[in-house]
């Protein structure tokens, strides 16, 4: 019997978290979908439970335990309009919810960061997401999971020039890009969230594990669970011995009742 699971998902509104919503809640897997957000989602499920809240105000109550945490928050300098908000997004929000989903008992913490994150890198989103990476380790999950996909491309509903540009130029040259330089593969926001649910219920079970755009473009739900449930169960219903230890029986003991009322005299 499969283990019915809980979901909590935090920046649900944005591209793949409403893509991981959707996908969870169609999941056989999980019984109940819970969401973090600031606004409402333009979907409905009876699986999914949205509560509304404020980052800034979010506090122990807000976030009940589930079997995974998954972490989508992301912002864009532009979006933010500061370093200070952007880190506020990024880092900050991330960090609290991952600290008090901690204290909850939750086992397993996935959360999107990026291709090159590194605290010490040059470019600044790089250095938050690092930061932010290194600082999920220290609260000491049983399970951390880290996805850094490349760009990830979907529709969008506001316009983002240099995603655009990149996603152009990623179509083209993604053919040419094997070997080492698959990690840069463009990656489409529905496939990542694919990806977040087969770390969940299949994923390495080391307790740090790093997921790079190379290895979540090849993820897939295995298909061998049910087929092999079916075979089992086929192997633990043995027909011979049915016929054996019901059928023969049975008329053989009818028969010999059935001599003994004929003839008194084989009665004891």
């Amino acid at each position: 019997m499969k283990t019915m699971r809980s979901a909590l998902v935090v920046g649900a509104t944005g591209l793949v978290g409403f893509s991981l919503v959707k996908l969870l809640c169609e999941s056989e897997e999980y019984a109940a979908v819970n969401v973090l957000s600031r606004r409402p989602l333009d979907f409905t499920h009876p699986k999914l439970v949205v509560k509304l809240c404020e980052f800034d105000q979010i506090a122990d109550k807000d976030i009940e335990f589930a079997h995974e945490v998954f972490c989508c928050l992301g912002t864009t300098m532009k979006k933010a309009g500061s370093k200070q908000q952007f880190e506020k997004v990024d880092f900050e929000y991330p960090l609290t919810i991952a600290a008090i989903a901690k204290n909850r008992g939750v086992g397993h913490f996935i959360v999107i960061s990026a291709m090159g994150a590194n605290e010490k890198a040059l470019a600044y989103y790089s250095q938050v997401k690092g930061k932010l990476e290194a600082e999920l380790i220290k609260i000491d999950f049983p399970r951390l999971s880290i996805v850094r996909p490349s760009l990830i491309t979907g529709d969008r509903q506001e316009f983002r020039l240099g995603e655009t540009i990149g996603d152009k130029v990623l179509k083209v040259l993604n053919p040419i890009l094997v070997g080492p330089l698959k990690k840069m593969h463009s990656i489409p926001a529905t496939q990542i969230a694919l990806a977040m649910k087969v770390i969940a219920l299949h994923g390495k079970k080391q307790k740090v594990a790093i997921y790079l755009s190379d290895e979540l473009l090849e993820m897939q739900m295995p298909i061998i669970e049910e087929k092999e449930a079916l075979e089992e169960e086929e192997v633990s219903f043995n027909w011979d011995k049915y016929k054996e230890e019901v059928l023969s029986p049975v008329g053989i003991e009818d028969e010999e009742v059935n001599r003994k009322n004929e003839n008194p005299n084989n009665r004891e």
